[in-house]
């Protein structure tokens, strides 16, 4: 399998010609979607679904399907109809030759006053996980932890911190387009230094062969 890095949150995964995109929010690329066969999305937040563009995906690619959450799979489901398909915690679902599995029911605290909002997280093919929006531990082995170096709901030591409770082989940043180059050999210090885990990130664009 095939992994590229997409700018911020999102990333696209290859395999025996076929593609999966997670989370093609609206700081991405917008050809990070062109060509998918499934695409995942883990929240309704605007940096993870961008809505006139997934629409415009649907409509580009009729074979192309959706599995989200119900609060996005309800802002797409009456215009492609068995093609927006919802999830939540404890699902397992094969798409295009991907085996998927859901973790996760909520969005990290941002702050007390603002309402936590619904989030799951994405195990492929039982080795890549995206959390989304939190920090989601499966109850399952992951060998590459898409991990979420930078956010207004997060700081190192938590990040750091869910890295060693995942215990992955590896990370890779995703959830970065706001981290600046000035902090980022920073964060490559302390995250590989101490997270217990092979560390690195992509710039959008690149790939790796998982």
């Amino acid at each position: 399998m095939r992994l590229t890095k997409k700018t911020h949150a999102c990333v696209r995964l290859e395999k025996d010609g076929r593609t999966l995109v997670i989370d093609p929010g609206a700081f991405t690329e917008a050809d990070a979607v062109t060509g998918a066969d499934v695409i995942l999305v883990t929240h309704e937040h605007a940096d993870h679904f961008d809505g006139d563009r997934l629409r415009a995906a649907l409509e580009a690619s009729p074979a192309a399907e959706l599995w989200t959450l119900r609060s996005v799979a309800g802002q797409l489901s009456a215009a492609f109809p068995g093609r927006v398909h919802t999830v939540g915690h404890g699902d397992a679902f094969s798409a295009a030759g991907f085996d998927v599995r859901v973790y996760g029911e909520l969005h990290a605290v941002i702050h007390p006053d603002i309402p936590r909002i619904t989030n799951v997280g994405y195990l492929v093919d039982g080795t890549v996980f995206h959390p989304g929006d939190a920090l989601t531990v499966p109850d399952h082995p992951v060998d590459t932890l898409l991990l979420p170096v930078q956010a207004p709901w997060s700081k190192i030591s938590e990040v750091i911190e869910y890295v060693r409770e995942v215990r992955p082989r590896r990370s890779l940043d995703v959830h970065d387009a706001l981290l600046t180059e000035l902090a980022r050999p920073i964060y490559d210090h302390q995250i590989g230094g101490l997270g217990g885990a092979e560390h690195g990130r992509l710039a959008p664009g690149e790939s790796t062969d998982l």
